[in-house]
């Protein structure tokens, strides 16, 4: 469809159109004008955004049932949504990642960040992972498969169904196999120098974390050939790494054992299973324990979940991440390094740097900041979309 073919939907007298042709990727229900026939409109419709003054703004996908009823989709209110379209979008995504990567692992669309709302595709060799955390997307789901197969070559797609995003959004938590055959096992994934196991059909979200990749080649280093405490570790990112670059030894923390095993096997994979010791519990428990026990680590890294994922919850998220700090500090070794993770978006970089400095007060520590840190550049962030910089990371020598 072109402009001329498709539904029109307008923005309120009050709406801030001048921030939607200079980028701003979204507007919110509140800025529509939601009569009968917006309100009818099918998740994922295309249409034609006007002022409210009748002037076309941009193209856009409409859903009624989301807060975000409208995402942009194209600038140009004529373009045509359309796998020719979609091809290009995830070209563009990919000759960035194949400058930046030299093998097919990374993050090969970031959602509005690679203008493609609310698109999560992270590639792992010959298969994909796609999150359509957007009605747009599920709607346009075959001919978004299509174009991901051609541009790439990618011989399996699979759909990862879980988050909270597609709630919102009023849609399914239903995984699927898109194209081709799931692997039989955990998929290797090099990275820093580690192997790491990644479950693409039953792990947390995509299987692996591509977004911390330079953060953990930086904590790396910090690590020298000392001691490690990788706590919230996931399948062994922070450990794994500094492992990999001649760390003695790491310890890898976290909650589901079904994580810890793949940490363990992508530390035999990696020729470093001698090296890489477990603990299964509640990170917090975990980390009393071992300051009970006089445990001391040339370096300790904490990744936790999204203690913040929305607003509402902002406040026991900033005291959860001064928890984090105030039971991580005393486990440093004098003038060894701690590095503090979120990726809250809704806790901003001000505000969970104060709160981390707090809780390493509280500890009686004192600290020197020596980096700020992001998620890596397969996750390009939308400069007027805040929420596409969730992840923080701070590197502090105590």
């Amino acid at each position: 469809m072109n402009g001329s073919d498709l539904p029109v939907v307008r923005l309120k007298p009050k709406a801030d159109a001048r921030a939607l042709r200079h980028g701003f990727p979204w507007v919110y229900a509140d800025d529509l004008v939601t009569d009968r026939r917006t309100r009818a409109l099918s998740p994922g419709t295309v249409a034609v955004l006007e002022d409210a003054a009748r002037a076309p703004v941009a193209l856009v996908a409409i859903n009624p049932v989301s807060k975000i009823m409208a995402r942009v989709l194209d600038a140009d209110p004529a373009a045509r949504v359309d796998a020719g379209w979609v091809a290009a979008r995830i070209a563009r995504a990919q000759a960035l990642r194949a400058r930046l990567y030299d093998a097919p692992f990374y993050r090969l669309a970031h959602a509005e960040g690679d203008g493609l709302p609310g698109v999560v595709i992270d590639r792992f060799g010959d298969i994909a992972v796609v999150q359509p955390n957007a009605a747009w997307a599920e709607a346009h789901l075959p001919a978004l498969v299509e174009a991901l197969v051609e541009v790439t070559g990618v011989t399996t797609v699979l759909k990862n169904a879980g988050g909270r995003a597609r709630a919102l959004e009023g849609l399914d938590d239903l995984p699927e196999v898109l194209r081709g055959t799931p692997p039989e096992g955990p998929v290797e994934v090099p990275m820093n120098g580690a192997t790491y196991m990644a479950d693409l059909t039953g792990g947390q979200k995509t299987g692996l974390y591509f977004d911390q990749r330079d953060n953990q080649a930086f904590a790396a280093r910090l690590a020298g050939n000392g001691r490690v405490l990788d706590v919230f570790s996931h399948v062994g990112g922070f450990g794994l790494a500094a492992l990999a670059q001649g760390a003695a030894e790491a310890l890898a923390v976290d909650g589901s054992a079904p994580a810890l095993a793949l940490a363990e096997a992508g530390a035999r994979a990696s020729g470093l299973g001698d090296r890489l010791g477990i603990r299964q519990g509640d990170a917090f428990e975990v980390m009393t324990a071992l300051g009970q026990e006089g445990a001391r680590f040339d370096l300790v890294v904490c990744d936790p979940p999204a203690f913040a994922p929305s607003k509402p919850a902002l406040d026991a998220g900033l005291r959860a991440y001064e928890r984090v700090a105030r039971l991580a500090a005393p486990l440093v070794a004098e003038r060894g390094f701690l590095v503090l993770c979120s990726c809250s978006h809704a806790a901003d970089l001000a505000r969970f740097r104060r709160a981390s400095l707090r809780g390493i007060g509280r500890a009686g520590r004192a600290a020197q900041l020596i980096r700020t840190g992001f998620a890596g550049p397969d996750h390009p962030q939308h400069p007027m979309l805040a929420e596409s910089g969730y992840l923080k990371a701070l590197a502090f020598r105590l």
